[in-house]
Formats: C-alpha cells, sequence, structure tokens
C-alpha cells in the first residue's frame, strides 16, 4: 500500500486578504499613537509653569543691608559679652563677707595652710573684735582678671602667696591686719624672700588700711620709707600691722610693720617698718567703682 503526500498551497486571493489585514492593523496602531502624542502635546502646552518674579534691585539692596546689619550687631555682642562680665562684676564686687567663701584649696598643702591660720589665737581674737571686719581682698578681683594683677594672679599661687591673704580692717580705716603664707619662690637670696616683694605687700597693706578713712575709699602711694630689719625667711607666716596715724581731706599718713606670725605668748620677730603717705585722685569718685576695696 502506497502512502500519498499533498501539499495544500493558499490560493493566491487568500494571501491578498492576509496582506491587507496586516496592513489595515498597522495603520490603525499608528493612528492610535498619533492621538495619544496629540494628546500629550496639548496637556503638556495647556500646563504653563509661571518664572519667579525677580526683586527689584532696591528690594535686594535693603535685604543684603538689614541681614548685614543683624550679624554686624550679633558678632558685637558676641565679642562684647566677655568685657560686660568684668564690668558687671567690677562695678558690682562682693561683699567682705562672700570673699571668704570664694577661694578652695586646690591641694592638701594650701588646705593645711588655710587651716593653721584659721585656727590660729590671732585669727580668732580678730574675729570676736566686732570693730574689724573680715575679708580676703584680691578675691574682689575677677577671675579673668586676676592673671594681670601683680598681688591678685602673678604672686598669688603654690610656691608664692599660697593662698590669698586674710585681711581684718578695723572701722573709718583707723587700722588692719593681714596674714599670708610666702612660698619658696619668691626669694632673692636662696631661702630669703625679696625684699621687693616685702616692699610691695607694705605698699598694698598700708594703702588698704587707710583705704576706709579717704572719702571715696582710694589712694594713691605718694610716699613710702621701709627700714629692713631682719630677713624674712621663705614657707613662713608672715603678719602685715597697720596704723592710719592722719588723715586730711585727700590725704592720710600711714604707718606698718611686717613680723612673723608666732604662737600665743611669744614675741615676733619684727622684719620691716614702713610709712607712707596716700592721695586720693582727684577722679576718685570714677576709680572707686573700678577698683573695689
Amino acid at each position: 500500500m502506497h502512502l500519498t503526500r499533498t501539499l495544500i498551497r493558499p490560493s493566491a486571493g487568500l494571501l491578498r486578504s492576509n496582506f491587507q489585514n496586516a496592513q489595515n492593523y498597522r495603520s490603525s496602531i499608528l493612528h492610535i499613537e498619533r492621538r495619544q502624542f496629540s494628546k500629550s502635546k496639548q496637556l503638556a502646552e495647556a500646563i504653563v509653569i509661571p518664572s519667579p518674579c525677580k526683586k527689584s534691585f532696591i528690594r535686594r539692596a535693603l535685604t543684603v543691608v538689614a541681614l548685614g546689619t543683624v550679624f554686624t550687631t550679633l558678632g558685637f555682642l558676641m565679642a562684647s559679652l566677655p568685657a560686660m562680665d568684668v564690668a558687671s562684676k567690677l562695678l558690682n564686687p562682693p561683699t567682705n563677707e562672700e570673699t571668704l567663701s570664694m577661694y578652695m584649696p586646690g591641694d592638701t598643702f594650701e588646705q593645711s595652710v588655710e587651716d593653721h591660720i584659721n585656727t590660729h589665737p590671732l585669727v580668732l581674737s580678730l574675729r570676736q573684735n566686732p570693730d574689724f571686719s573680715e575679708s580676703r581682698p584680691h578675691m574682689k578681683i575677677p577671675a579673668s582678671q586676676r592673671p594681670h594683677n601683680l598681688t591678685g594672679g602673678t604672686l598669688l599661687g603654690p610656691g608664692r602667696v599660697v593662698v590669698p591673704p586674710f585681711a581684718w580692717n578695723e572701722k573709718g580705716g583707723k587700722s588692719m591686719v593681714s596674714i599670708s603664707y610666702l612660698g619658696p619662690d619668691l626669694c632673692g637670696h636662696p631661702g630669703i624672700v625679696h625684699g621687693g616683694f616685702l616692699a610691695t605687700i607694705l605698699d598694698e597693706g598700708l594703702a588698704r588700711c587707710c583705704f576706709g578713712a579717704l572719702p571715696n575709699k582710694i589712694g594713691m602711694t605718694a610716699n613710702l620709707n621701709i627700714n629692713y630689719r631682719s630677713p624674712a625667711l621663705a614657707c613662713k607666716y608672715i603678719v602685715l600691722r597697720a596704723t592710719t596715724t592722719k588723715v586730711e581731706g585727700r590725704k592720710a599718713w600711714v604707718e606698718g610693720r611686717l613680723e612673723t606670725l608666732v604662737g600665743e605668748g611669744e614675741t615676733p620677730v619684727l622684719i620691716a617698718d614702713a610709712s607712707a603717705l596716700f592721695i586720693e585722685p582727684r577722679q576718685a569718685a570714677t576709680m572707686a567703682r573700678v577698683y573695689p576695696a
């Protein structure tokens, strides 16, 4: 038995019909795409993004000036804050009583110096006398200014004047007593405190004695005479005693001495004695607010 393979060929009319259908489908697709593109273009043209408005030159200039003024003012205020703080502390210094609690010992040695002074019989007797006011004068200087002050900063600290001196001033500027501890870094000859330093504390101590007797509580040194009697040994306590002997208007005469701090019943060693004349400046009404006594 023989099988025969029959090939069926499409007619020419059928092929033309299929080609025409394909052409029509492609035309339909292209027409739809054109319509969609046309709609998108019309929508894009309909949406108009406004351009930003340009400010006038005068308005822009005023804005720059205003911002410059604001930032300049802020910079000035920030720069002046430290000076304002110092001025406030100078114009409103702490009271004598407040100065007594402003110092904190930095180590055990400083604490031992504090304890020795606080428990000494001389100190206890002065604290019981109602005519004397106790203070630590150098603590009235603002902390930021102490590094620029000779006796309140440069000469104060470990190895020098170890703790801020204690002072007791009698009412009306009549007399004063001050106690300090002098360290080993204040020497001229080894182990002996420099005479220039002794002159410095005599000058300042005698001046502080008479401040209360002057009209505006401030005075400048016009004359200072010192007699050195014996060496001042380093690493020892020292007492300054001063008395106002005469007052005439803006002038005050003061006498004083430096001596060793000794126990009750013992005789102190006289280190130096001095006399001085202090004159209140004519502009003292202003200076008294800047330099608290």
